[in-house]
């Protein structure tokens, strides 16, 4: 990307939000436009952030055998009613409903019922099963109080997917499957999350695990003991029977160990059993032909709420823990590198060119004109690249002074050793 043709001047980023500084950078920087409370456009870098991690999902998913699909986001209200859920989402003003001539339509703030409806039409035997759905779009619920950009917002990206099994055993077994792609997701993004024992709450059914990632700016409190990775929502302990529950699905008798942290909830699974096929009376044939419900999970990853975590764990911040930028992962990252240039030197400026078309789109070009090079470093840090490599009047002709942003590690390299780097 070349920062003059992406409209983009001199930056400038003031006060902050104290909770959530990396976003509001974004936000004052234009890579995030709000349009609304709660509703968002992404420019350039965060929309290819988000698009690395669908491709991170979409490849774990696949790996472990699911197989992605599309439902709509406009559902009419009937497959609602069909289950029961309709008339409790709408008085908790969960759901936005658009009234019409031609019926009542419902924006979609999760897709169990349009998922069996599409299942019942496939599987309709024993043969057919196991089986896992998934897809990623956006969802709609209308919050009463958002929270954190795009940490809770009423516009979100999501991934959601339903497995389909014939029994407990199969649901455990899918279940499992499951929550292996998800540990797989996070080693790919180089992010750390943690399994933690939930409570279903609303979507019912029996076992749930949510996916966390400590940080002070969570919603969630947690229990959590970091030897032996054991972590419970404290919703747990509000279960009249939690003791029972813990030693039963999760073999833990003793929790006197975990200490209580803050949590980022990015996804979570659930058990849902025979809830929803028995509501919706969908199910399939047997062996011995009979019609039995099916035996359901359900899986959520908020990827615009992962970004979001992303990003604010990224920040970066000086002694006095003022906030000087942020870096990302190189994993995550779109641009590994930014490339910054003495404009006004015009070998330095042939030098940067040749750099940036052969690193071929893992760099940012700063050719801005009339931007001095101080402050082309200081908007680098805003950006997140993890790197910075500088061409100036100081370094030597074939050569870029390089930064690690996140250290702040400086060391002069050869511009082919820069192009074997990345």
């Amino acid at each position: 990307m070349r920062l003059s043709k992406a409209g983009i001047g001199t930056i400038r980023v003031n006060n902050l939000d104290e909770m959530y500084p990396a976003q509001d950078m974004l936000l004052q920087s234009g890579q995030l436009v709000q349009y609304g409370t709660g509703i968002f456009g992404y420019n350039n870098i965060p929309m290819l952030i988000r698009r690395n991690i669908e491709r991170v999902i979409e490849e774990c998913l696949n790996e472990v055998g699911c197989i992605e699909i599309q439902l709509p986001t406009l559902q009419p209200s009937e497959i609602w009613k069909k289950s029961g859920r309709f008339k409790n989402y709408v008085e908790d003003g969960t759901m936005m409903v658009i009234e019409s001539d031609r019926g009542t339509l419902c924006l979609a703030p999760t897709a169990e019922e349009a998922c069996i409806e599409f299942m019942g039409e496939k599987l309709k035997s024993y043969k057919h099963m196991p089986a896992t759905v998934y897809q990623i779009g956006e969802k709609y619920r209308n919050e009463i109080r958002t929270r954190g950009f795009l940490l809770r917002g009423r516009s979100f990206l999501m991934m959601d997917a339903y497995s389909f099994d014939t029994d407990l055993e199969g649901l455990q077994k899918s279940y499992d499957n499951v929550k292996r792609a998800y540990l797989e997701i996070a080693k790919r993004l180089g992010i750390e999350i943690i399994p933690v024992i939930a409570d279903n709450g609303a979507m019912g059914g029996k076992k749930s695990e949510e996916f966390m990632m400590i940080s002070s700016i969570g919603e969630d409190t947690i229990l959590y003991d970091d030897k032996t990775k054991i972590a419970l929502n404290t919703e747990v302990l509000e279960k009249e029977n939690y003791k029972e529950y813990l030693k039963e699905e999760y073999g833990i008798e003793d929790i006197s160990n975990l200490k209580e942290v803050r949590a980022i909830e990015i996804g979570h699974i659930f058990q849902l059993g025979t809830k929803y096929s028995d509501s919706m009376n969908i199910g399939f044939i047997d062996k011995d032909g009979k019609h039995k419900p099916y035996f359901m999970g359900c899986y959520g990853i908020g990827v615009s709420r992962l970004l979001a975590a992303i990003y604010e764990n990224s920040v970066l911040r000086d002694e006095n823990e003022k906030v000087t930028g942020m870096a990302l992962n190189e994993k995550i990252a779109p641009y590994k590198v930014q490339i910054i240039p003495k404009i006004e030197n015009d070998k330095k400026k042939e030098e940067a060119f040749e750099l940036y078309e052969k690193l071929s789109g893992k760099a940012i070009l700063d050719d801005r004109e009339n931007v001095s090079l101080g402050a082309k470093i200081k908007d680098c840090k805003i950006f997140g690249t993890p790197y910075m490599a500088i061409l100036g009047d100081k370094v030597e002709d074939g050569f870029v002074e390089l930064e690690n942003i996140k250290t702040g590690e400086k060391k002069v390299v050869s511009q082919e050793e820069l192009l074997k780097m990345f």
